[in-house]
Parts: C-alpha cells; structure tokens; sequence
C-alpha cells in the first residue's frame, strides 16, 4: 500500500462512519419517543452514549501505543456493527442505556468516539507538518458532508411509513443499515497496514508534552461541556418541540448545517496558513457562539433555522485545525495518547450536559443555547489567552 491509498482508505472509512451517524443521531431520539420516552428520559441514554464513549476512548488512549492501530480499528468497526444489531433489541430504558454506554452512536456530530484518535493517529503518520492540517481538513471535510448525507437517510423511516411500514419497524430497520456499515468498515480497514506508534513499550502513554496536553484537554472539556448542551440529538429535540417540525425537515435542515460546516473546514486550512491554528479556532468561534444565543430567542422559525445555518458555517473551522494544532505540538509516539487525553474530557463533560439539557427544554426551552453560547465564548477567551504563543513548527518564524 502506498501512503497516499492509506489516506485514501481512511478518507473512505470516515465517510462510511460519517453517514450512519448523520441519521443515527436523529433516529436515536425519534425512535426514543416512539417507543414511550420522555425528554428526561432520552437525555439519560444520550448521557450514556457519551460517558461510555469517553470510557471506551480513554482506554483506546491508554492501549494505543502498544498495540497494532489496525488491529484496534478493526474492533471498533466491529463494536460499531454490534450497537446497530443490539439497539432494536431491547425497550427497557436500563438495557437501552447500557447499548448507548457500550455502543458507537454518538449524539454529537462526529469529532469524538473510539474511532478518532486511531485514524488521527494513522493520518498523522502519513503527513508532512506543511500538509498536516489540509489533510485533517479534507478528513473532516468528508465527516461532515457524508454526516450530512446522512441526515438526509434519516428521512427514510417517514417513507417506510407510508409504504406501510410501522414506525418503530422503520427504525429498527435504520439501525440494521448502521451495523451494515460497521461490517463496511471492516472490510475498509482489514486493506490498512499494521502500523505500531513505537517500536518499543513506552515508558508512559504521555511524556515531554504531558503537561501541554492536560491543558488543552482541560479547556477543549469546557467547550465539549458547553457543546453537551446542543448535540444534534438535543437540538432536534429542541426544535420539535419549539416550532413541531417533521423529522424529514429536521434532517433537510441538518443535512444544510452539516454542509455547511463542511464548506466552512476548505476555508480553515488557508486561514490558519495565514492567521494561524489558534487565532482560527478563535476568532471563527466566537461569532458562532453570538449567533447561537440569540436563535435561543428567536420565536420564527426561518430565522432560527437561517441563524442556525450560518452558526454551522463558522462553528466547525476549529474541528480540523484543533486536531492539526494537537498532532503538531506533541512528539509523534504521543499522538494517539494526546489525540484520546485530549478527546476523553471533551466526552465527560458532554456526557454530562443533555441531562441537565433535557430539564431545562421541560422549563426554560432558551436556557440550553444561551448556556452553550456563553461558556464557548469563556473557552475561546480562554484558549487564546494561554496558547497564543505556542506554535505549531510550519508557524515559527
């Protein structure tokens, strides 16, 4: 294999995951509902869903540097197959949180779970420091727009429906398609070569860039913590109630803001060229965040969505070039720890938020955005403040 079909390979994989996410985060609440959920209810399992994903990362974290990545990617692939059979098996709210717990469908929309350190990890391996941050780009490019994709797949329950179908049929069979795409997965990643991070056992997962690490894991959780509040799940969950949209415009509209946000990811690699990584993770943020506060208030729907939309066109430019940033600080046998020290506090502190998210919708339907709006702006602050001058090496001089 040469290095550029590796790339090509893992591109591949992360569209095939990127789609059955895009419908599975909006399948998961529908089919909730369907079955007899309430909010509360449905923001227990989306905490579930998080919390074992942070599990499960920390872990893929802690094993990575000894063991083969492919190997490791194979049994996500495989796990991932396993939460598409196991979701429509069970109706019982204990056994449903405990597949969400274990399983890979996440509720947000696609920068953290098991998969993620091992592919960064793999891509990192295969680019210069001049490239690295296009090709995280173009890799988040093709999360987005095949997670858009798959939102648009999330309107296929409404025309089961009418072709007779029950409702809770039609789910379950959108489920059966993600374990499909989990055995795709597999077949994707078993054409991968077996790649170790080290040659020998480390002494420890981290270590000259601990410290740096464990400061952007601790700021990158304030902002996951903030993101908990409006992952796709909560936000659809949000705009049904508030305005009764159908789930078939509920994944138009998602589908727009995942391409959008897809769009946004071929702009943030010239502007990081120019600006660099950390002032494009800001000042991109922060208006994003603006706008999320104020569709919090907005009582027409055109506008919401049209605030929305745009929100989605600033707010993901930081996804590529965060990961760019942490790859390029670190040395290359901490890769795949920082990529999971890093994302393992971004899981826990989302996996605390849509429960509190789900109570505030029943009382204060505005207060989960304006809260999310308000601590991403602390974080942005934050991050520019205290790592403004630590640059990454095609940044110096």
């Amino acid at each position: 294999m040469t290095m550029s079909t590796n790339v090509l390979l893992l591109y591949v994989a992360r569209g095939v995951r990127g789609f059955g996410d895009g419908f599975a985060t909006i399948i998961l609440p529908a089919y909730l509902t369907a079955i007899g959920y309430d909010i509360v209810e449905i923001g227990v399992v989306l905490t579930a869903s998080l919390l074992g994903t942070a599990v499960l990362t920390l872990l893929i974290g802690v094993i990575a540097p000894r063991h083969d990545l492919r190997t490791l990617m194979l049994a996500g692939a495989g796990i991932m197959t396993l939460t598409g059979l196991a979701f429509p098996g069970f109706q019982h709210i204990a056994f449903i949180a405990v597949v969400a717990f274990v399983g890979t469908i996440n509720p947000s929309t696609g920068d953290i779970g098991i998969m993620i350190p091992l592919e960064h990890a793999m891509l990192a391996r295969e680019a210069s420091d001049q490239e690295r941050t296009h090709v995280f780009a173009r890799y988040s490019l093709i999360g987005a727009l095949s997670m858009a994709a798959g939102t648009l797949a999330a309107a296929v329950p409404d025309f089961l429906t009418r072709a007779g179908i029950g409702q809770v049929g039609a789910f379950r069979a959108m489920f059966f398609v993600y374990a499909a795409l989990g055995l795709l997965c597999i077949l994707l990643y078993r054409f991968l070569p077996h790649a170790q991070i080290v040659e020998a056992k480390p002494q420890a997962p981290l270590g000259p860039s601990r410290g740096f690490v464990y400061r952007l894991a601790a700021l990158f959780s304030l902002d996951a913590f903030a993101g908990g509040f409006i992952v796709q799940s909560m936000l659809a969950l949000w705009l049904f109630q508030q305005f009764d949209i159908s789930i078939s415009a509920a994944s138009l509209f998602f589908f727009w803001t995942s391409t959008f946000g897809a769009l946004s990811f071929l702009v943030a690699a010239p502007l990081a060229r120019r600006i660099g990584l950390i002032n494009t993770m800001v000042f991109t943020h922060i208006p994003s965040s603006v706008l999320l506060i104020v569709a919090a208030f907005s009582t027409n729907l055109a506008l919401t969505l049209g605030l929305l939309l745009v929100r989605a066109a600033l707010s993901q430019m930081d996804v590529p070039t965060r990961t760019s940033y942490v790859m390029a600080v670190v040395t290359p046998a901490e890769r795949a720890t920082a990529a999971s020290v890093t994302a393992v506090p971004r899981s826990l502190a989302a996996a605390i938020s849509p429960t509190f998210a789900g109570v505030l919708l029943t009382t204060f339907p505005a207060l989960p955005l304006v809260v999310c709006g308000t601590l991403k702006i602390v974080y942005d602050l934050a991050l520019l403040y205290s790592f403004r001058h630590i640059k990454a090496p095609e940044e110096v001089g």
